[in-house]
């Protein structure tokens, strides 16, 4: 690394742990806070709407292909252009970054939802049908257990994606870690600017690490064993 790129790194290091930068409206707790506010309240929506039709539909098997191809059309969609047709519709706020960062969430879990269900072995179906269950409790206790994985793995995808879109908000005068960016690149203030960039990284990346750990809370210590790979199931057989 060249003396340029040690002395950028010296300044975005003076630049984080300068106090001035941790207190005040354009501080990072502040910032942090409006970020997670932005995504949280816009996974939550996506989730909302995304998990129940997936699931619905996975379930029962019917339109399928007409959800995936909408999901797939979503996703096709830039998350930017959704968010300047929503400014352009509701003005400034919080309104239109959450709508344009909940179209952004709503795909993923859609699709991994659906196939969630479809992919469960239709033989433990007709275990549980045997067994007497009916309709939902089948859902409940047999289906949704087998696909939190995937389910979770869904909702991962669109929780990181907002997390870094979100950054977007600042554009048209959201807040969020964004407003470090934007602002950063207006002033030619450098180390503003990948400061912003390393707290918007370290927020996905911590996100990522919590849900993923939610997950391992949520699936069934049965299901998690029996998708362990077949080499550490054996030599945990041999040290027995």
């Amino acid at each position: 690394m060249g003396e340029t790129g040690v002395n950028i790194l010296e300044s975005v290091g003076r630049w984080l742990t300068d106090p001035a930068h941790w207190q005040g409206p354009d501080g990072i707790p502040t910032r942090l806070g409006e970020h997670l506010h932005l995504s949280i309240e816009s996974v939550s929506i996506g989730i909302l709407i995304a998990l129940p039709v997936g699931i619905v539909l996975g379930h029962y098997g019917r339109f399928g292909n007409l959800a995936i191809n909408i999901s797939n059309v979503g996703r096709a969609v830039p998350s930017f252009g959704i968010l300047v047709i929503a400014f352009q519709v509701f003005g400034l706020g919080d309104l239109p970054i959450i709508l344009a960062l909940t179209a952004l969430a709503i795909p993923p879990m859609v699709t991994n939802s659906y196939v969630a269900l479809r992919e469960v072995d239709p033989d433990v179906k007709d275990a549980a049908r045997g067994m007497g269950y009916r309709e939902l409790p089948q859902l409940l206790r047999v289906e949704l257990p087998l696909a939190v994985p995937l389910i979770m793995a869904g909702v991962r995808t669109s929780a990181v994606q907002v997390v870094a879109t979100a950054t977007l908000a600042a554009l048209i005068a959201g807040g969020g870690l964004g407003r470090y960016i934007v602002d950063g690149l207006a002033r030619n203030d450098y180390p503003r600017l990948l400061a912003g960039a390393l707290l918007v990284a370290a927020l996905a990346l911590a996100t990522e690490l919590l849900l993923a750990g939610l997950q391992r809370i949520l699936v069934p210590r049965g299901i998690r064993l029996l998708k362990a790979p077949v080499a550490s199931r054996a030599s945990t057989f041999k040290t027995a």
